[in-house]
């Protein structure tokens, strides 16, 4: 070959292996002279990548870095976050992706993924015919309204489909070469995006309505015209949209909402250790969750639906909920609440296994003071709104207070566990949303178990493109929760955290997978296997970060 191959292969990052090209690879594609003599190993870049990523000053720069290492080496990249993944997940993902999307104009370098526009509503199959990649097992997609705790990015929140998909390859080892992220750039009602002359979205406030109804039907009838039998994630929609799309698409097309089903498995998966360590069963808990969007009814329904199939009648399953929004308790006389959440509203805070009420407008320290909960989960983006006063007013009733505070990022946590730790005297059982380092309590180190949808959506993907499932079902993401559940360390040590460690992912979706594939078949929409095909299937999708001979 000549040399005219050298743009084609040294600029194409899912090919290019920069200083590790061999002799002969050099000599036969014309790259003597491009590059530097020395040929260094996976392993010597991976080594000079991460001591240029540990110069960074800041988790936004290390976030550039990165990602100007993926638009230049995808095995490379990939192989360092394998590598140092405890390290490098909160720079690719929550909190530093949040802070991405916020600067999402100010750091661009080069496009990734794609951006529909609202204004070429009528050419979205073209657009996705523009793709880079030929074939699709999974796409990433989010109207970027509600990203994490933050709010409106518009185009911006492209950053987080890329992310996600970056932690689909590291840790559920789906071929990067097959994934997709993709925003639908409806606008903005963010003035400070609209008014910033840097901004690269569409510059019109968000569509809404009939509208936008259209334009996500659009985009579906594009994906099953181009891309049949891809899965689709929703990810990061605003409440008003988020169940509605899922509620609408997911008998139609292969497809999950990661926020309200992933956050709902892992969520689930920590109280399925907690509750284990307390010596209780799930169907004993009194359960108050502060928030009442998607992701919080998404909890609700999987813990509630999960009590039922452990013999609980489903109207009592129902009262072991306490749910408290911004205008206080859920209550039936309430007439500003979803379907969604009328299925939790109360005639009062209390019932036959508590000991109090709490009237309409309750805040969540009155509800907690009557009705005692053994679990307090927090989906609410309210920073620190599980104060002192509340929490000691939970640990006062119970020996070991579950308390997971699941908000994202890091600044929107509902509490510091340090302080959850000292308020219960190290009587708490917690897991939180976005990642906290260890704490100290009592001389002793206290690893902080992170309730992430990471657990969860990776080996989601890989059992649904191993299984070939058509869709994405409740059992399915059930069983990915029992999975996650049922690897808790806090199951053969009471001291240990909710969760297993960053460092054990990988093995978790593997695991995950497997569940979710098995699932699949027993939901009857995917082929009929046995389950040592379907983990011989699992093993020959799984990629892996290294250079093909």
């Amino acid at each position: 070959m000549s040399s005219v191959q050298y743009p084609q292969i040294l600029e194409d990052p899912l090919r290019n292996r920069g200083t590790a090209f061999t002799e002969e690879q050099r000599r036969v594609l014309g790259l003597d002279g491009l590059l530097p003599p020395a040929i260094e190993t996976l392993e010597d870049q991976v080594t000079r990548a991460y001591e240029v990523f540990r110069r960074r000053s800041s988790d936004l720069d290390k976030y550039v870095n990165l990602r100007e290492l993926r638009d230049t080496n995808v095995v490379l990249y990939y192989r360092l976050l394998v590598e140092h993944l405890e390290e490098v997940l909160p720079i690719v993902y929550t909190p530093t992706v949040g802070l991405a999307c916020q600067r999402f104009h100010r750091i661009f370098r080069r496009p990734r993924g794609l951006t529909l526009s609202y204004p070429m509503r009528d050419r979205l199959p073209e657009l996705l015919r523009n793709r880079r990649q030929p074939e699709v097992d999974v796409i990433v997609v989010t109207d970027g309204e509600r990203i994490l705790g933050l709010g409106d990015q518009g185009a911006g929140g492209l950053g987080i489909p890329i992310g996600k998909l970056a932690l689909y390859t590291a840790i559920g080892g789906l071929d990067p070469s097959r994934t997709l992220p993709i925003v639908l750039d409806v606008g903005t009602n963010n003035r400070s995006r609209l008014d910033d002359p840097g901004y690269l979205g569409w510059r019109h406030e968000r569509v809404s309505g009939a509208d936008y109804d259209a334009f996500v039907e659009a985009f579906v009838e594009a994906v099953e015209l181009e891309l049949p039998g891809v899965l689709v994630q929703w990810e990061d929609f605003a409440s008003t949209n988020a169940r509605p799309i899922l509620d609408r698409y997911r008998h139609r097309i292969c497809s999950f909402n990661d926020d309200i089903q992933g956050t709902a498995a892992v969520a689930l998966a920590a109280l399925i250790g907690a509750t284990s360590v307390a010596g209780q069963s799930l169907a004993e808990q009194r359960i108050v969750i502060l928030g009442a969007g998607s992701a919080a009814i998404g909890v609700a329904d999987e813990v509630r639906h999960t009590m039922i199939e452990e013999g609980l009648d489903p109207d009592e399953a129902r009262r072991r909920f306490w749910m408290v929004d911004i205008d206080g308790l859920l209550t039936s006389d309430r007439r500003d609440l979803t379907a969604a959440q009328a299925v939790y509203a109360r005639d009062d805070a209390g019932s036959d296994t508590a000991p109090g009420t709490a009237a309409r407008g309750a805040g969540l320290a009155d509800v907690v003071r009557a009705v005692r909960p053994t679990a307090l989960i927090g989906l609410s983006t309210a920073t620190g709104a599980f104060t002192e006063e509340v929490v000691r007013a939970m640990a006062a009733h119970v020996d070991r207070p579950i308390i997971l505070p699941l908000s994202n990022p890091t600044a929107r946590s509902e509490a510091d566990p340090g302080d959850l730790l000292r308020w219960t005297d190290g009587r708490v059982l917690m897991a939180t949303g976005s990642p906290f380092p260890a704490v100290e309590y009592e001389g002793q180190p206290v690893r902080v178990a992170q309730s992430n949808n990471v657990y969860v959506f990776p080996g989601v993907g890989l059992g649904v493109v191993a299984a070939q499932a058509a869709r994405v079902t409740d059992g399915m993401l059930h069983a990915a929760a029992r999975a996650v559940g049922g690897l808790s360390p806090a199951l053969t040590d009471p001291h240990a955290p909710l969760l297993p460690p960053i460092t054990a992912l990988r093995d978790v979706a593997q695991e995950v997978a497997l569940a979710v594939a098995c699932a699949a078949v027993d939901d009857g929409v995917a082929p009929q296997r046995d389950e040592d095909d379907l983990r011989e299937r699992i093993a020959r999708a799984h990629w892996s970060p290294e250079y093909a001979d």
